[in-house]
């Protein structure tokens, strides 16, 4: 009779299985417990059904762990994406220097309704102080020379400035831009990065799957040949 490797006992005859006709994950696995266990040796149906129940769990929780891994490197690559897109604004303003400041400032006040209600309310006071308070004696009569002079310097003053802010409205478009292209290229590589860990769980699930299937086909014929015996 037999001697099992795993218990040293006799083994019945029938219940005896060869360390060749094991399946190789399940022979390393006994061989990880029994390092002297080779190829010739025998061990029972029972010590081998024992065994395959360990493996079959030890494949489930290897599942779960890679599942578990894909999970954090996902919200990883959100993370890092999120990076990309904040204090955008803050960046910008901070190359800022004083002139361009003033120049967005003064270009946003122009634009403005406060600007326009201002410079109508301005030059209809100038024209009552010279036509009404100061008719004998103006120091601008009409045709109002020294206003037209005074607007035509305001005109030449704020056309510049204003072109400076448009000037820097479109180099912040630009920055913006560029901030925008790195999102897009970052998100599209871990798109693909996600796509291709995906592609790959999916296959070594599919291997998984499939040697589980064996696993329990070698138990199903075990008991086949059982109820056959019987």
């Amino acid at each position: 009779m037999m001697t099992s490797h795993i218990s040293k006992q006799e083994i019945e005859k029938g219940e005896e299985v060869r360390g060749q006709d094991i399946r190789e994950g399940i022979f390393n696995l006994i061989k990880s417990s029994f390092p002297d266990f080779d190829r010739e040796d025998y061990i029972t149906i029972a010590e081998l059904n024992q065994y395959r129940r360990l493996y079959l769990t030890s494949l489930i929780l290897q599942e779960k762990g890679e599942i578990a891994l894909i999970d954090r490197d996902v919200m990883e690559a959100i993370n890092n994406n999120s990076i990309l897109s904040e204090n955008i604004q803050d960046e910008i303003e901070a190359e800022l220097t004083f002139g361009e400041i003033i120049a967005d400032r003064v270009a946003a006040f122009g634009g403005s309704w406060t600007f326009i209600i201002a410079f109508f309310s301005f030059i209809l006071i100038w024209m009552m102080i010279n036509i009404w308070y100061l008719a004998t004696k103006p120091f601008d009569p009409f045709p109002f020379i020294l206003l037209n002079l005074i607007l035509s310097c305001l005109a030449a003053i704020q056309a510049p400035i204003i072109m400076m802010s448009q000037n820097r409205q479109e180099q912040k478009d630009r920055q913006r831009s560029e901030h925008d292209y790195k999102i897009n290229l970052k998100a599209e590589l871990e798109i693909k990065l996600l796509s291709e860990k995906i592609d790959h769980l999916l296959v070594h699930q599919n291997k998984k799957l499939l040697e589980i299937q064996e696993v329990q086909t070698d138990y199903l014929e075990d008991l086949m040949k059982e109820l056959k015996k019987k």
